[in-house]
């Protein structure tokens, strides 16, 4: 059926937050109650997409007539039927409304793999998919590839697992496919939770077949036939499009029994996960997946001999998955050559923080950080300027201004101190303390440690209590070299990932923003001035009208002055709330 207007509106996560489903329902209403002509209706169509990256300017819209497309920013069910009538019906768009140079340049300077097809394709709608040759490569390689083949194929691509640990995933799958075995597992880990992250549920709920077909191919290369996407149960959206697709996948004879007309047969099922953070490492999710509270073992074997149910298994994270068929169908040389000599390819990052242009990014491995971070994300909010990133979750590290040239690959980013993770990337301004960003780190670990090794659970709380003891103005001198030996103890000591990578919060802001600690120890102050016990208002008496908005608005009625004279604070009461600052509009309060 020809289709010559097509609607697309985000209906990501950050889409629906914005209202993206009202807004797609308000374009199908005005599309069937037109009351024009009956072929408009067979020409003119309005789908829910995936994320299109750039959530800031949520909700977007992309029309699209006769192949020339204009997108809009911020849309709402209200801004539709002006869009609709001028635009759709008259050929005019709305100018006011459309994206500006910034979304084009934040787009321009990606490299999209992963999301190609993200924002684009209806992700509940196989055909579409389909019609973007999608299930081509696994057919390839169902159809005309060996095993060997497939498997010599992902090592020459060079691409390395992109949950964090950078392990080759075609020397995973070799060793996989070398085990034999009755019955062999390919797992997708898809139970990101760190905060700030959100990479792995936009492809899962933008394009879930692509999760799925690289996880046939995968099953083909090492001999599979049963397999497991773990998803937290929480990631409503992503559990629902990845049950449609897996139905749709059966419908359509992609998975079950001879697939593609082969005799090779491979069943999918979701597992969803009761949302634990640490059930992210691997064989804690396969102790989830067994029925067994989701702990990490000793690794005495490679799960690739001895994994789910003691069989040989394959887990790979969403976004290693997604990269099979881009390889499968433009070959590895293609893939290798996108990245740098050690990591084939891109690398999927979700931006957040103090930055301009919040959103999901694919650049090319090796892309160095002040690229992504200038370039792409469009700068820090508020001219203000940079201090740091936070690069791989709350186990990554912050990475300070003056390596802002490093390149963005495994190897750089252990080297600063961080690592890659799943891929968030937190940024932070001149009023960021970066041992209160520590803090918040370690207390989501510490909180999220499953409490079986002691080094973890013991030893990351008693980083936190000296950290709360810094933050509070009670430091130590000595609680410096404390943290030091604490954090190293539990990263050589932990029995898993979440235990030796915990400390790297608080160990890479010792080692860059060591004058922060001394300064909350020694002078008992905060720099940035966030640390509620080590600030101190006060009021400008020159730039002070006496208006009278922060006696009002304070709820300790600690301010004192009267109507046109300049106000001031009463130390003894203040409570440091902070409220006369936020309410002040003539930058008359102080903060130090």
């Amino acid at each position: 059926m020809s289709k010559d207007i097509i609607i697309k509106v985000c209906t990501g996560t950050s889409g629906v937050a914005s209202g993206g489903e009202e807004v797609l329902s308000a374009f199908q209403h005005a599309i069937a109650s037109a009351g024009i002509q009956a072929t408009f209706y067979e020409r003119c169509s309005a789908r829910k997409v995936g994320c299109k990256g750039f959530c800031t300017k949520d909700v977007l819209v992309d029309v699209i007539i006769n192949g020339e497309k204009t997108t809009y920013k911020h849309i709402t069910k209200d801004m539709v039927p002006k869009i609709f009538s001028e635009h759709i019906l008259n050929g005019t768009p709305v100018s006011g409304w459309m994206v500006e140079d910034e979304f084009h340049t934040f787009h321009s300077r990606q490299k999209k793999v992963i999301l190609s097809q993200c924002g684009e394709i209806d992700p509940e709608d196989i055909d579409d998919y389909i019609s973007a040759n999608g299930y081509e490569a696994s057919r390839k390689a169902l159809t005309s590839m060996e095993p060997r083949e497939i498997i010599d194929t992902v090592k020459k691509s060079n691409l390395r697992g992109r949950g964090g640990g950078g392990f080759p995933t075609g020397l995973k799958w070799e060793l996989a496919s070398r085990f034999r075995s009755d019955i062999k597992y390919v797992i997708c880990n898809g139970n990101e939770s760190d905060p700030g992250a959100f990479m792995d549920t936009s492809v899962m709920e933008g394009n879930p077949h692509a999760i799925i077909e690289g996880m046939i191919i995968c099953a083909k290369a090492t001999g599979s036939h049963h397999g497991y996407i773990y998803v937290k149960s929480e990631y409503s959206l992503a559990v629902k499009r990845l049950k449609r697709a897996i139905t749709q996948c059966y419908e359509k004879g992609f998975l079950g029994r001879g697939i593609f007309g082969t005799d090779f047969d491979f069943d999918l099922k979701i597992f969803q996960g009761a949302g634990a953070f640490v059930c992210g490492e691997a064989t804690a999710l396969m102790r989830s997946i067994e029925g067994k509270r989701g702990m990490p073992s000793a690794k005495l074997w490679r799960s690739a001999e001895k994994g789910l149910w003691d069989r040989p298994t394959v887990l790979n994270n969403v976004e290693t998955f997604a990269n099979i068929p881009q390889i499968i169908a433009h070959g590895a040389g293609w893939f290798r050559s996108l990245g740098t000599d050690r990591s084939g390819g891109t690398k999927v990052f979700s931006l957040s923080g103090k930055i301009n242009n919040t959103g999901l990014i694919e650049v090319p491995l090796g892309t160095p950080l002040r690229e992504i971070i200038f370039d792409i994300g469009g700068g820090i909010e508020g001219g203000k300027s940079f201090k740091g990133v936070q690069v791989g979750g709350p186990s990554g590290g912050c990475i300070p201004a003056e390596l802002l040239d490093t390149e963005v690959d495994y190897e750089s980013l252990a080297q600063a101190g961080s690592i890659m993770g799943s891929g968030g990337m937190v940024v932070f301004d001149e009023t960021s303390c970066m041992i209160n960003t520590a803090k918040f780190f370690l207390e989501i670990t510490q909180t999220e440690s499953c409490g079986k090794c002691i080094p973890c659970r013991i030893g990351t709380k008693r980083m936190l209590e000296i950290l709360e003891r810094i933050t509070s103005g009670n430091g130590k001198e000595e609680d410096i070299l404390l943290l030091e030996e604490l954090g190293q103890y539990i990263r050589a000591a932990s029995l898993c990932g979440l235990g030796m990578t915990a400390p790297n919060p608080v160990l890479s802001t010792l080692r860059y923003f060591r004058n922060e600690y001394e300064a909350h120890i020694r002078d008992r102050r905060c720099p940035a001035a966030v640390c509620r016990e080590l600030i101190t208002f006060s009021i400008l008496e020159e730039s002070c009208p006496g208006c009278g908005a922060c006696k009002r608005a304070c709820p300790a009625d600690a301010v004192r002055g009267t109507r046109k004279s300049p106000h001031r604070i009463d130390m003894d009461m203040c409570i440091k709330c902070g409220t006369c600052y936020d309410v002040c509009k003539f930058r008359a309060v102080t903060k130090v």
